[in-house]
Formats: C-alpha cells, sequence, structure tokens
C-alpha cells in the first residue's frame, strides 16, 4: 500500500432524481479533486436513491450505459478512482444493490451487496463474488450498509490482500450522534481484527418516499483507532490521509496481525456439523 488522500461524501440523493445525483456526483468528484484526493466514495446507491421499495427497477442503471461513460471520463479528467452506488437489473424484476469502481482508462468494476436486510428483501437480489480491487498502491474491498455486520466478509477480503474496506451506507433513522455510536460498534471491530483501515459514509436527508438519512462519515485505522470524522448531519465531504506506515505497524507486529493465525480448516468443519458451510467461493 501506498499513501493515499481519499474523500468520503454525505449526500442529498432523493430516488428517481438521476440527472440531479449524476450532477452531484461530478460536483463533488471536483470538490475532492481540488482538495487533493485521489479516490472518493460516495454513499450507497447514490445515482438511483435509495428505496425499498419495487420502483428502483424503473431507474436501475447498466454500467455499459451513458451514465457511466460519463463516470469513466470524469475520472479520467480527474486522475481519480470514484466509487459510486447504484441500483443494477437483476433477474425477476428485483434490482442489485451495487457499487461500480471507476478508474481512469479501465472498464467499470462492480461489487454487488451480498448480504440483504430484511426489509430489502423483496425489492433486492443479492450479489454472489466477493471481490477485492486495486493494485500494488492500493488494494481495497466494499461492503455495502448491511454487508457490515457479517464479520467473515472482512475477514475474506483482508485474506485478499485488501488494505482498505469502504462501507458505503444508505442507512435510515436515528440523529449522526446515535449513528455514529451505532458504526463505533462493529466498524471498529472490523478495522481491528483484520489490520485495515475502514472508511464508511451514509446518504443525508430526506429520500423522498419517507426515509431519513443522518449524514455521517467517518475513517478508522488499522488499529480501530477513530481518525477522521464527520457527524454534522448535513451533506459534505471528509477528506483524510491513508499512512500506509500504520497498516505496515499491524501486519508485522506478531501479537497484532491475527489474520495469519486464523485456522479455516476448523472453522470448515464447524460449520459442516451445523449444515450451514457452502463450498468454492464462499471460503474464507
Amino acid at each position: 500500500m501506498q499513501n493515499l488522500r481519499i474523500a468520503a461524501t454525505m449526500l442529498h440523493t432523493p430516488v428517481g432524481r438521476l440527472e440531479d445525483n449524476l450532477a452531484a456526483v461530478v460536483a463533488w468528484t471536483r470538490r475532492a479533486g481540488q482538495a487533493g484526493a485521489r479516490l472518493i466514495c460516495f454513499p450507497e446507491m447514490t445515482l438511483t436513491g435509495y428505496s425499498t421499495r419495487g420502483s428502483l427497477a424503473d431507474y436501475s442503471l447498466s454500467s455499459e450505459g451513458p451514465v457511466g461513460k460519463t463516470l469513466q471520463q470524469l475520472a479520467e479528467r480527474e486522475a481519480m478512482t470514484l466509487l459510486v452506488g447504484t441500483a443494477e437489473p437483476a433477474p425477476g424484476g428485483q434490482v442489485y444493490a451495487a457499487h461500480w469502481v471507476v478508474q481512469p482508462g479501465v472498464p467499470i468494476a462492480v461489487y454487488r451487496k451480498i448480504h440483504i436486510a430484511p426489509p430489502e428483501a423483496q425489492a433486492l437480489a443479492a450479489g454472489d463474488r466477493v471481490p477485492v480491487f486495486g493494485d500494488e498502491a492500493l488494494r481495497f474491498g466494499i461492503q455495502l450498509c448491511y454487508d457490515a455486520h457479517f464479520p467473515e466478509l472482512s475477514a475474506h477480503m483482508a485474506c485478499q490482500g485488501a488494505d482498505v474496506i469502504f462501507f458505503p451506507h444508505a442507512s435510515p433513522r436515528g440523529t449522526p450522534a446515535e449513528k455514529c455510536r451505532s458504526w463505533m460498534r462493529h466498524l471498529t471491530a472490523r478495522a481491528f481484527d483484520n489490520g485495515v483501515f475502514v472508511v464508511a459514509c451514509n446518504q443525508a436527508g430526506e429520500n423522498g418516499e419517507g426515509l431519513y438519512f443522518p449524514a455521517i462519515a467517518m475513517v478508522i485505522g488499522p488499529s480501530g483507532d477513530l481518525l477522521a470524522q464527520d457527524t454534522s448531519g448535513q451533506e459534505g465531504l471528509l477528506v483524510a490521509d491513508l499512512d500506509a506506515s500504520l497498516v505496515d505497524h499491524v501486519r508485522s507486529h506478531r501479537m497484532r496481525h491475527f489474520l495469519p493465525n486464523r485456522r479455516p480448516g476448523l472453522y470448515r468443519r464447524l460449520l459442516d456439523r451445523q449444515g450451514a458451510y457452502r463450498s468454492g467461493s464462499d471460503e474464507t
């Protein structure tokens, strides 16, 4: 990993207002570039807005369409990596909660939300791949909102070499302070247990369908320390420098780098007995 300045946004992006939401992505990317950021992370379903209703299928987007091309041009113009949330078409009239990885000069890559929260089950289809993106300068994973509550997923990404895990959210209800306390309970554990940076951000304001999102963003270091946060409750941009030496320090410490001492063979046998283990790409 190399040192990197990143930005995480808190945006008001109502359901179905595709042109306005895309314009906001363009504007905030430019602001992040002016602040020296080389990567910007937007909240879950930024482009389409977040909904648990079937209406999202009417707004879902393909990365090969004109919006994807606009974002690729933006990434090239600003020399930045963009992590942008959207709804993508899925079989059976559902949609995927997808997050596009838009980098200069390469096709758009995608992460699709794997764990679907109970209120989302009618509208969202689950993804089934756990990609890690990037190169030797930075390897990173993405998890969307409810995914964060399943620690195996973070361990899997870290074992694939992720230095940073981004957690874009569309997490409604509560105040920014309440949301901060909630995130600190589990996101610090994801960072500490796996020796990775964690970057999380939420949508902001009311989505046009009765859901209110408390605007919040935070950056947690690989020792589980809170490095930066914004709990203002307003649209905004949190900019932070990720110091690669913090990852190196944890991973060179025999008592703080836990992953080499995992026992996946034992875990597999225990899960087999419970009938809960699926072989293949789900292994961690």
